[in-house]
């Protein structure tokens, strides 16, 4: 086998496998368990109804994300309790922790995924292992690079963000803690995106639902200073999180050791091939993840003009924009996984159906909730804080934004299949347009118009619904759903 994860010359064993023959390099390999278990789950995505097979690959990570979802709101609860400084200071930092959270499962984690699920369409069982070891040390390098940047430049961040006094101090000491996990959170994301592409849903389910169980109650432990623990404040919240992502980092990493994985981790030479591979996918896809947390973070400066009770009633509002990104998430990677692997077999019109079957039930899932929202706001934001001034701002916006919901839904997965193509360029498109409006279009009405939440949460809808419309286009190209070079 060359180390060009593409090269498709290798002489053929004719073993049926959907309708793609093995490389003879892993012949040997479909007599283990391990690849029995990956070819089951490919002949399902191959073969099986498309909605039906979605909804088995996505509702495990659905279930557990929304376990998730319940831990950042438990955490909002603890950290508002703390004050309106520290309630400003967590969404000084959040934009920037959910960027990590994006580029790691649907920036670089897609381009891990995308490799390893066209790999196990096209029969290259060899090439999706390989994988797995140069996902680890992409989550490495990626990892302290995120450690030793907001150690470094946290402070003039969260200040150019708008944050004064105890908020900044808070946003520092929050930051500090935070990302100190970064790699551990990596290695998690990275191998849990390539077994999520291999058809193994459950386990990185199961990692993230253990999780959310632990941290609910260790969170306060910390916050709190229960059972003789000295309080820790804002700092308990960052402490709570890493020390799960470590347990986790440990748990997988040996899961993937045993076997039983789908999968074969193990040490091998790193190549070139492999990593461009993921690269091609996971550069853009991260760089839009960037330009999208880019947009959040420019509106968290321009919101910080209003003052902190303007602040942390964005902050609480724009949670919830982040909590249907882990909703999405686990259809979007269901529709990455089942687009990847069917077209690495060849099966182009089957690949774009699942696309826009997974593009619809995003929609409207999101769509449901934003209706809710947008119509019962203060159901939501009572949750964090009872001030008038807080409720106020969060409620104009969320009224104004929670609509667009259904397009962000649909766009949002829509770009995944479009990184299950291996083409991830044109999503990129969508996000630059989407930052440009959004971002760009609020700085200038408030810094410049002196306009208020109202317009700038207009301009964030319709950055939503343009976005959208791009990636709408993507399902219509014919350069994105041509067949793959053979």
């Amino acid at each position: 086998m060359t180390t060009d994860v593409l090269d498709r010359d290798a002489p053929l064993l004719e073993v049926p496998v959907g309708n793609a023959a093995l490389p003879a390099s892993t012949g040997a390999k479909l007599n283990s368990s391990s690849h029995n278990r990956a070819k089951d789950s490919r002949d399902a995505v191959l073969y099986g109804p498309v909605l039906v097979t979605l909804l088995r690959l996505a509702l495990p990570t659905v279930t557990v994300l929304v376990a998730q979802t319940a831990v950042n709101i438990a955490e909002g609860y603890y950290v508002g309790s703390l004050g309106t400084d520290a309630l400003a200071g967590a969404a000084l930092v959040f934009p920037v922790f959910m960027l990590m959270i994006m580029m790691s499962n649907g920036g670089l984690g897609s381009g891990v995924a995308s490799t390893v699920a066209r790999a196990i369409g096209a029969g290259r069982l060899e090439d999706a292992d390989d994988a797995l070891f140069h996902a680890v040390l992409l989550a490495i390098f990626v990892g302290a690079l995120f450690t030793g940047s907001l150690f470094v430049g946290g402070p003039a961040l969260y200040r150019m963000l708008g944050g004064r006094g105890p908020a900044l101090d808070a946003a520092v000491t929050y930051s500090n803690y935070l990302f100190a996990a970064s790699i551990p959170v990596w290695i998690v994301n990275l191998q849990s995106a390539a077994l999520r592409a291999a058809g193994n849903v459950k386990v990185p389910a199961l990692v993230t639902l253990i999780g959310a169980i632990v941290t609910i109650p260790l969170s306060p432990v910390f916050i709190f200073g229960l059972f003789s623990l000295p309080p820790l404040g804002i700092a308990g919240a960052g402490l709570a999180f890493g020390l799960y992502y470590a347990a986790a980092t440990l748990f997988l990493l040996a899961y993937m050791l045993s076997g039983r994985a789908g999968m074969s981790f193990r040490v091998v030479r790193p190549r070139g091939g492999l990593i461009l591979d993921m690269l091609k996918v996971g550069i853009p896809t991260a760089l839009n993840a960037l330009l999208a947390n880019l947009t959040v973070i420019c509106i968290t400066g321009a919101v910080g003009l209003f003052g902190t009770h303007a602040l942390a009633g964005y902050g609480i509002a724009a949670r919830l924009d982040y909590i249907m990104i882990p909703l999405l998430f686990g259809i979007s990677t269901a529709t990455l996984t089942m687009v990847g692997i069917n077209m690495g077999a060849g099966q182009t019109i089957r690949a774009r159906r699942i696309g826009w079957t997974g593009g619809v039930v995003g929609s409207f899932l999101t769509g449901t909730i934003g209706l809710a929202v947008a119509t019962f706001p203060t159901m939501w934001l009572n949750l964090f804080s009872s001030d008038p001034i807080v409720v106020s701002e969060g409620t104009t916006y969320l009224r104004i934004v929670a609509p667009a919901y259904c397009a962000l839904g649909l766009g949002f997965v829509i770009s995944f299949a479009a990184q299950g193509t291996g083409r991830a360029i044109r999503p990129l498109v969508a996000s630059i347009a989407k930052t440009g409006i959004g971002a760009g279009g609020s700085w200038i009405a408030v810094a410049y118009l002196n306009a208020g939440m109202t317009v700038l949460a207009t301009m964030v809808a319709i950055s939503i619904v343009v976005s959208a419309a791009i990636c709408v286009s993507l399902m219509l190209s014919r350069a994105i759903w041509r067949p793959p070079a053979r």
